[in-house]
């Protein structure tokens, strides 16, 4: 059995079937096109694992097939490569769950995973085969906390994940976002401001204590319902945070913008609100800029990479402690 296992044996790829536990979702093409060019030339170095599966078909009895348990990137790549057989090392013994746990494992090794594809692997480790975040930390190296607050990732919305993906935020700016979590719209604008001001890490940290120092201050002192709503409708109408300040006679607003068109937006919306309604002059000024765009040449979206906002320590991104909870920061 041993020696089987240790055999490298060439199997052709249309009969090697994925994982349906594969966690990778994303598939960088340009990567798999790189790899499929060094596979032509030099051949699949490392073995694929798979496990033997025999089918049953009227037409030709039993028809042995292969379900993969680890290296899809490289079955993917060799058949991009056009090439028609791949080395495997065929495992026996496992039953399905083994199986399984084996390809997430194995997937969740390799340091090229995404963040949110990483959160997803191991939301299927607890979930189906019932491990406690400290076994899957065990399983992958890591701590415990580390997979608790790699779990929380899957608490954002659906928009903030597929930036994440796309390389849009990086995963240390996830932590001030997740501060706001009871704050979607506090959230939202945050995240709009991480992506159009190109804030780093500390300055989205920044902002999320400043949010949570205003929160405590409403909590400590006698909070104005009115001035509260008059914020809401404010940032509603808007589309953006505004804060409002008392002081003992009077006070001043507070309206952050994310690029010079918001603010001409805020300055018609000034403009007409005694004119008409608020709703049709905003109308009336995104029909004005839907004319205006057929006029301007289309501006390029900078491709650099979020590496560098990341602005921390390699010691503040590896800390241990649950940086997620609010009560971990000083007000």
């Amino acid at each position: 059995m041993a020696r089987y296992e240790d055999s490298i044996f060439w199997i052709e790829t249309d009969k090697i079937h994925p994982n349906p536990y594969q966690p990778r979702r994303e598939f960088d093409e340009k990567a798999l096109s790189e790899l499929a060019a060094s596979i032509r030339q030099y051949g699949v170095l490392q073995p694929l694992v798979v496990s033997r599966v025999e089918i049953v078909k009227e037409e030709m009895g039993i028809s042995t097939e292969y379900e993969l348990i680890a290296g899809e990137r490289r079955l993917r790549a060799s058949r991009l490569a056009g090439v028609a057989t791949v080395p495997c090392v065929i495992r026996v013994g496992d039953d399905n769950m083994a199986k399984l746990e084996l390809a997430i494992i194995e997937n969740l090794q390799r340091e090229d995973l995404n963040p949110v594809d990483r959160a997803r692997a191991f939301l299927k480790l607890q979930d189906e085969f019932k491990f406690t975040h400290a076994q899957i930390g065990d399983k992958v190296g890591k701590s415990r906390v580390y997979v608790s607050n790699t779990l929380r990732l899957l608490t954002l919305p659906q928009d903030m994940l597929d930036a994440l993906v796309r390389g849009e935020i990086s995963e240390g700016h996830t932590r001030p976002l997740m501060m706001l979590s009871d704050r979607p719209e506090e959230q939202t604008v945050l995240f709009k401001e991480i992506i159009y001001k190109r804030l780093s890490v500390r300055d989205a940290e920044k902002i999320a204590r400043s949010i949570a120092k205003e929160r405590a201050r409403k909590i400590d002192h006698a909070f104005d319902p009115e001035i509260g709503e008059l914020e809401n409708k404010f940032a509603e109408a808007f589309g953006t945070r505004v804060h409002i300040e008392r002081k003992k006679e009077g006070g001043k607003i507070e309206i952050d913008y994310f690029t010079k068109d918001d603010l001409h937006k805020i300055l018609f919306i000034v403009e007409q609100a005694e004119k008409r309604n608020v709703n049709e002059a905003l109308y009336e000024y995104e029909e004005r800029l839907r004319q205006n765009a057929s006029n301007n040449e289309s501006v390029e979206q900078s491709n650099d990479s979020t590496e560098d906002l990341d602005d921390r320590g390699k010691d503040e991104k590896d800390e241990d402690d649950d940086i997620y909870n609010i009560s971990n920061f000083s007000l």
